[in-house]
């Protein structure tokens, strides 16, 4: 049963729409002028290793784009381009051992990838970050915001990503989102454990539970895509 807290939210699907349109409008109309970049970036790790990402946009909102393990990158061409129409400043990286990205003296220590890229925005002009991540890419994230110094990571969306041990430790404002029939490769539905994530973190927090049963950033390109760019747009633009 889902505890009173959990807010369950209908398609804001004027804004959704709006983003997504927004993502593809240049491709649609060649005369148009897109968002800035992608600009290829790179910066150091922690431990010694380097993160290659593509920036897009200006500003002092900095997002991080945090992919999953299937995906790299240039996977979050269109959320990028479209957040950056939105006046964020955005880093889409990849992960060490994607790409040109590789580990230092940690390798399985993702989170520093995102620690990373959190601090290169800060060092150069961002206010505030938020740290969107995918499965894989939604763990390193969650894992950051415990990892990170107060007020490092202001927010944090989390597309059903992989569970972490301490989901009471993460800083910093919560959106958690899961498809109602997601389920892992050995058919287990995700969502029960990304309520228990959800329940254990601290506030503030919320959770959107989607239609059908894409995973992660797969839920994009369904149907539910649209609610889907509204929440994450709405989450990352509230005072």
């Amino acid at each position: 049963m889902l505890v009173p807290s959990m807010r369950w939210r209908t398609p804001l699907v004027a804004l959704g729409l709006a983003w997504i349109a927004g993502a593809f409008s240049s491709a649609c109309s060649p005369g148009q002028l897109r968002p800035a970049g992608p600009h290829p970036v790179s910066f150091p790790t922690p431990d010694g290793g380097l993160v290659v990402a593509n920036e897009y946009g200006t500003g002092d909102r900095g997002v991080v784009l945090a992919h999953g393990a299937r995906f790299d990158k240039e996977s979050w061409d269109p959320e990028a381009r479209a957040l950056a129409g939105s006046g964020f400043r955005v880093l889409a990286i990849d992960f060490r051992g994607y790409g040109g990205s590789r580990a230092g003296s940690a390798p399985q220590a993702l989170e520093l990838d995102v620690l990373a890229a959190v601090r290169f925005l800060r060092g150069s002009g961002a206010n505030s970050v938020a740290v969107v991540g995918g499965s894989m890419g939604g763990g390193a994230a969650a894992q950051a915001a415990v990892a990170a110094e107060p007020g490092e990571i202001d927010r944090l969306v989390l597309l059903a990503h992989a569970p972490i041990d301490h989901p009471e430790r993460m800083q910093g404002r919560k959106l958690f989102v899961v498809s109602r029939g997601d389920v892992d490769g050995k058919g287990s539905p995700r969502l029960a454990r990304i309520q228990d994530q959800y329940e254990r973190a601290p506030g503030p927090k919320e959770i959107v539970v989607l239609d059908g049963s894409a995973h992660a950033q797969n839920i994009f390109a369904t149907e539910q895509g649209p609610e889907l760019s509204s929440s994450i747009l709405r989450f990352l633009s509230a005072p």
